[in-house]
């Protein structure tokens, strides 16, 4: 059944199954399903952190994230989903506690990140998995869906754009250094790797500042701090225009596949517009859409409205 639910109303279906899942996940005999373990695995030359969460033997989620963060922006969502499914989380190279090779001899694309999560996927044996895509998780994910739609389950695209719609007019800089990839053009993009940006504007913007934890945001900038953090991020900068190029791919792989789809998107990020999430029911025309009061990164604000909405989607439709 599709749904579009806006407005005060977003959460009705939902609310009622939220302090069930809190109440689940935190409960004596679930603590060691939702307790959340933290493993790393060797893809090439990569050394892949990751967090796990549920029963081995689970029906496995696979959560993809996007920028400037890493798999720490699941830390509340893992153990509300991990009485029932395995959920894995890693953190893309560049990112986060991934170890991967310096800029040079290692290409920082969205096809070399999907590459190394396809690795590690193989390497941890998942055969059929949901898909969580947000922001650069998006493009990563889709790729993984395309190269092998047999074990895609399902997608949960929170904020994760495939559509030109979804762009606001933001994209100004970046867009300039896509047609032109002068050192100039390079250059006006570095303030999106600003500590103000990262803090006020992609986390800040439409979010409730009295349920938003500095926490998130500030081990993104504390990682972007990091040596060489800033020139990996411009290549990926760069390299986006290679998602955008492939949004017809992405859509036809929808199109034909029809896969469980399940959009959750904060209505007022300053990034990714709403458009970007009912596009998807122009490819699969049952996809549930959800718009919350929130900004990109929902999760900060509504990890438990999430979780509600992700644990029926996934009962229905997988």
């Amino acid at each position: 059944m599709s749904a579009l639910a806006t407005g005060p109303a977003v959460l009705a279906a939902a609310r009622a199954t939220v302090a069930d899942a809190s109440r689940v996940a935190t409960s004596p005999k679930n603590a060691s399903a939702a307790s959340v373990r933290y493993r790393r695995q060797k893809v090439g030359d990569v050394d892949l952190f990751y967090r796990e969460a549920g029963p081995v033997d689970a029906p496995v989620i696979l959560l993809l994230h996007g920028f400037p963060t890493a798999s720490h922006m699941f830390r509340d969502l893992l153990p509300q989903l991990a009485d029932r499914f395995r959920v894995i989380a890693p953190d893309l190279p560049g990112f986060g506690q991934t170890k991967a090779p310096p800029r040079g001899t290692f290409a920082y694309t969205f096809d070399a990140l999907a590459t190394v999560v396809g690795g590690f996927v193989e390497a941890l044996g998942l055969t059929r998995y949901a898909l969580y895509i947000f922001d650069y998780g998006a493009p990563v994910g889709l790729r993984l869906a395309m190269r092998h739609p047999e074990r895609v389950s399902a997608i949960v695209s929170q904020n994760g754009n495939a559509y030109v719609e979804g762009f606001s007019d933001q994209w100004g800089p970046w867009e300039a250094y896509w047609r032109d990839p002068s050192a100039s053009n390079r250059e006006a993009c570095r303030s999106s790797l600003a500590p103000d940006t990262i803090r006020n504007w992609q986390y800040g913007t439409g979010a409730d500042p009295l349920r938003l934890s500095p926490d998130g945001y500030e081990l993104d900038i504390a990682y972007m701090a990091r040596p060489g953090a800033d020139e990996i991020q411009l290549d990926l900068i760069l390299d986006y225009r290679t998602n955008v190029a492939l949004y017809p791919a992405f859509q036809a792989y929808l199109r034909k596949h029809r896969p469980a789809l399940l959009a959750v998107w904060g209505r007022h990020d300053p990034a990714f517009l709403p458009a970007g999430a009912t596009a998807y029911r122009r490819d699969v025309p049952d996809a549930e859409v959800h718009l919350l009061d929130t900004g990109h990164f929902a999760l900060e604000t509504h990890h438990a409205e999430i979780a509600a909405l992700m644990r029926g989607f996934l009962v229905r439709g997988t």
